[in-house]
């Protein structure tokens, strides 16, 4: 009796149509960081929907929800440093692969990647840049914003502080100027 055969495992043709295979037999992986490329757009394309839903709220005056704003944009940025180790350790090995030195750009891998994963690297590249500059631009005119806003508090705080009560001087006299304490009676 002939013993059963294994049947062919269904992730192997797909592993073998994403991945390269090497003298060594390991795979480099390029639909791993596509991937993870892709989960770091989203997630910066999110960062940047909650910048502006910030600035509308400071420009409209409903500061009530800022902090609210602030924990969800906290949220994304540890989701996002998260992905980024997990993106680098990704890049480490292809970079690995590649021959290329450690820790380098996603330009770099681009470039020494093969067909059709440089092009779709290097669309990741653009896509990356094109949202972080977004996201810095937006992000600085919120801040200049919240400062602007700062500092007229502060002028309003300070045209509203009463004068001082002055004090006495070394001849005995008030010399707090024209300002004197005033006690009104409620009575009145």
């Amino acid at each position: 009796m002939a013993a059963p055969t294994a049947a062919p495992d269904p992730r192997a043709g797909a592993t073998a149509s994403t991945s390269e295979t090497t003298e060594g037999g390991g795979h480099v992986d390029y639909q791993h960081l596509s991937t993870l490329l892709w989960r770091e757009q989203e997630l910066l394309d999110l960062l940047l929907f909650k910048a502006e839903e910030k600035q509308y709220l400071i420009l409209s005056g409903k500061t009530r929800w800022l902090a609210r704003i602030a924990h969800e944009i906290e949220v994304i940025l540890d989701q996002l440093r998260t992905l980024e180790v997990e993106r680098s350790a990704a890049t480490e090995v292809i970079a690995g692969r590649l021959g290329l030195s450690a820790d380098p750009s996603l330009r770099q891998v681009a470039e020494a990647a093969p067909a059709p994963w440089n092009d779709l690297l290097a669309q990741h590249h653009e896509a990356l840049l094109t949202l972080i500059t977004d996201l810095r631009s937006l992000s600085d005119a919120n801040r200049e914003l919240i400062e602007g806003g700062l500092s007229a508090i502060g002028d309003a705080l300070l045209r509203t502080r009463p004068p001082a009560a002055g004090t006495y001087g070394a001849s005995g006299r008030h010399s707090g100027g024209a300002h004197r304490a005033v006690t009104l009676d409620g009575a009145l």
